[in-house]
């Protein structure tokens, strides 16, 4: 991909050939990442990207996305969401241009526990509501 030009243009023509939406797209001078929802065409698209580009693919991620107004005006919020994340795989991460959503890509093993720790983070008062949720039923 370095230096050449229409690089992204083919690849994302590929998908659009094989009608298949792109999630979460992150970019280097070197590489382009994409999920995907519907592998149901995955096996040409893959053949096609093959055309112009290494192909690899990872199954079995997962999307966990940080939303709202406010992520915009706090400087620390980043770093907060990966402070709680520190240790989990993150594959890839991507940041909405408008600054409110912040997206990130693991191993669906890792989903639940990154959930856990993200929200413990950023609504610490919940997580004694959240161990007594089940006492006592």
């Amino acid at each position: 991909m370095l230096m050449a030009h229409g690089f992204l243009r083919r690849i994302f023509e590929t998908f659009e050939k094989f009608r298949t939406s792109v999630d979460v797209v992150t970019t280097s001078e070197v590489s382009v990442s994409v999920t995907i929802d519907d592998t149901r065409r995955l096996p040409e698209i893959m053949a096609a990207l093959t055309e112009v580009a290494d192909v690899t693919r990872v199954d079995d991620m997962a999307i966990l996305c940080a939303v709202g107004d406010g992520l915009q005006n706090d400087p620390a919020f980043v770093g907060r969401l990966l402070e709680a994340l520190d240790g989990v795989p993150v594959r890839m991460l991507s940041q909405a241009a408008a600054r409110r959503n912040i997206t990130m890509v693991m191993g669906e093993r890792d989903l639940e526990p990154a959930l856990r720790r993200v929200h413990d983070q950023f609504f610490p008062e919940a997580r004694g509501e959240r161990a007594g949720a089940g006492e006592g039923a």
